[in-house]
């Protein structure tokens, strides 16, 4: 069943008041007006807000606890322009299980951010018309079935932190890579950095291993690569969670002193850090959760125009920048979770 939102545009007072009265509480008509007396005006009553569902994954780690922050944010700042409903999932399958639930509620449009896009994707593409309108968040979905595709450019991610770490060691040195989960994203994002250190011969990646995007991982795999490369010169962690694991690992091998990392993703630790020209963080790359702000946004204001889904996908792609102490200040929210 394909399921709209009725948008109701009055005919007149009278028609207005009946029809809405459910949702508006509006009382009944005035009688007409006598002879010689001012007319009421005939205005038309509003519409009911849209319903959206945000469909996110629940805090796993650092920065989905700040997609959290945001989303929820987003639901009370635009209360007064839709009715937005925030979902958190523990898992891939619990995620697809609460969208084949969201799909018989009657929303008018969808924001999702998936927890593993081959799980959710079946879902959505089996309630599409259900679901309405429909913003996918960061890493998409398997198919083009979305309205709308917000993203992050992940091979610029990688590029802007290996063209400073090239800069920075100028040109030679040994550097360890911690990559994030299995992934379309950590697969761009570990292209695009090879793809400057091809061009520096003299730089050695010693190590490349996968930490989870998680810092208590990233911690145990840091402590056994110190272990076996006593010579390291630099670390791209590539998320700041991971940074603050293996800053962990570091100190406990008591290198904290002479090795320094570029992270990813903007935690407002690592900003603040960064800002405070800590040398173990001279950067770190944006990659916001704040995207799941702009999203929903983007869901809102699309809705308020009136637009409808086409069947053609638009990919709108974020602009990444690489933090400095110059410009840090900017990418510092110091009250986000994240």
């Amino acid at each position: 069943m394909v399921i709209h939102s009725k948008w109701m545009q009055a005919a007149g007072a009278a028609f207005a008041c009946l029809s809405m009265f459910a949702l508006t509480g509006c009382s009944a008509p005035e009688k007409p007006a006598e002879s010689g007396e001012a007319k009421p005006d005939a205005t038309a009553t509003a519409g009911p807000k849209p319903k959206i569902a945000v469909s996110i994954p629940t805090a796993t780690h650092g920065w989905t606890a700040g997609v959290v922050y945001w989303a929820e944010k987003m639901a009370k700042d635009l209360a007064g322009d839709a009715d937005i409903t925030v979902v958190a999932a523990e898992s891939p399958q619990d995620q697809a299980t609460k969208l084949e639930t969201m799909a018989t509620q009657g929303y008018d449009a969808l924001v999702v951010l998936s927890f593993e896009p081959a799980q959710v994707t079946p879902v959505i593409k089996a309630n599409r018309d259900s679901f309405g309108y429909i913003v996918s968040v960061d890493r998409g979905l398997t198919e083009p079935i979305a309205d709308v595709w917000l993203r992050g450019d992940n091979k610029e991610f990688g590029k802007l932190a290996g063209e400073f770490m090239a800069e920075k060691l100028g040109g030679k040195g040994n550097i360890l890579v911690f990559r994030g989960i299995p992934s379309p994203i950590d697969n761009d994002r570990v292209e695009g950095f090879q793809g400057v250190m091809k061009n520096y011969p003299d730089i050695k990646i010693l190590d490349m291993q996968h930490g989870d995007w998680n810092r208590d991982k990233a911690f145990t795999v840091a402590q056994n690569l110190l272990v076996k490369h006593p010579q390291v010169d630099a670390i791209w962690a590539s998320d700041d969670d991971m940074a603050l694991g293996i800053e962990k690992a570091l100190q406990g091998a008591g290198r904290d002193k002479n090795i320094w990392m570029v992270g990813g993703a903007g935690m407002k630790d690592v900003v603040k850090r960064i800002m405070e020209n800590d040398p173990l963080y001279p950067a770190t790359v944006t990659y916001s959760p704040k995207m799941i702000a702009d999203a929903i946004q983007r869901c809102v204001d699309d809705l308020k125009a009136g637009k409808k889904s086409t069947g053609k996908q638009e990919d709108v792609v974020l602009p990444i920048e690489i933090v400095l102490p110059a410009n840090a200040e900017k990418h510092y929210f110091p009250d986000a979770a994240y």
